[in-house]
């Protein structure tokens, strides 16, 4: 393990441990010693790195509240409030939706279809952006206060930043602010289509977040909506047991491939940002 002071890959493990029992080293050229986790978001942290990740992963995947996750983790031994829980997911949720995003980066299909849903944020609608492929795979989400040209125009330069290509095709309803926001963001040689059955595929695709979203009754401020509903896209389109819509796959595999993610992704967020 290199030294996260002064990145030498000089370094001597010591046979102390942290009270959590991760490794400490020591490096050779600056003289730091420091341990598994120094350097890495979960630095300083009372709980272990596997148990905070599960925290949220699980908060974000499953419809449990903040209360829920702390009393099943205080059945399992581990004792700590629905604060900490909160301010977990506020912590890791974007690192987790960053890691995600770079991860899918080029892999989104060239025909989108965009279109919005609404949730509730402190009593007042909002509007979350999202698009999909021709395979129901995830292009991006964007909540928004308002639905209008600008709303539009920043959901699909945030879409072409994660994505890294424009499509060919791009299906909407019928709102007017879409025909100018593609032609000005995407490009005049992006083809438009405003049919709002062929959209059907997105408006089932909305249920993910609606099913999810309904039993909080809401969120508390735009901030912490904004980042549950970017997160909880990227992780439910990564843990998802097939690549396309329609396609089939055992009950097996579909257990082996939900494992093999979580430890990627947990992999993934263990290491330096």
């Amino acid at each position: 393990m290199n030294c996260p002071h002064c990145i030498s890959a000089a370094t001597n493990e010591q046979t102390q441990k942290t009270t959590l029992g991760y490794r400490m080293l020591r490096c050779s050229v600056c003289k730091h010693r420091f341990n598994e986790r120094t350097g890495t978001p979960f630095n300083f942290l009372e709980y272990p790195t596997d148990i905070i990740l599960l925290v949220v992963l699980w908060r974000l995947r499953y419809k449990l509240s903040l209360r829920d996750l702390a009393e099943m983790f205080l059945e399992r031994g581990w004792e700590f409030t629905h604060e900490a829980v909160r301010e977990w997911e506020r912590r890791f949720a974007p690192l987790i939706t960053k890691q995600l995003r770079t991860k899918r980066r080029g892999q989104a299909g060239s025909s989108w279809y965009v279109d919005e849903t609404y949730i509730k944020v402190h009593g007042k609608w909002c509007y979350l952006y999202r698009a999909i492929d021709a395979g129901g795979n995830l292009v991006d989400s964007r909540l928004s206060e308002k639905r209008d040209m600008e709303a539009a125009q920043q959901f699909f330069k945030q879409a072409l930043a994660v994505v890294g290509h424009a499509p060919e095709r791009v299906t909407t309803d019928g709102h007017t602010s879409y025909p100018r926001a593609v032609r000005e963001t995407l490009g005049y040689d992006v083809q438009h289509r405003t049919n709002k059955y062929l959209n059907n595929r997105l408006e089932q695709d909305h249920r993910g977040i609606k099913q999810r979203y309904y039993p909080m009754h809401g969120f508390g401020n735009f901030n912490s909506a904004s980042r549950f509903c970017c997160a909880f896209d990227e992780l439910r389109h990564y843990l998802r047991p097939r690549s396309t819509t329609g396609e089939l796959s055992s009950l097996s595999e579909q257990r082996r491939v939900l494992l093999d993610r979580l430890e990627t992704l947990k992999a993934l967020m263990q290491v330096t940002l």
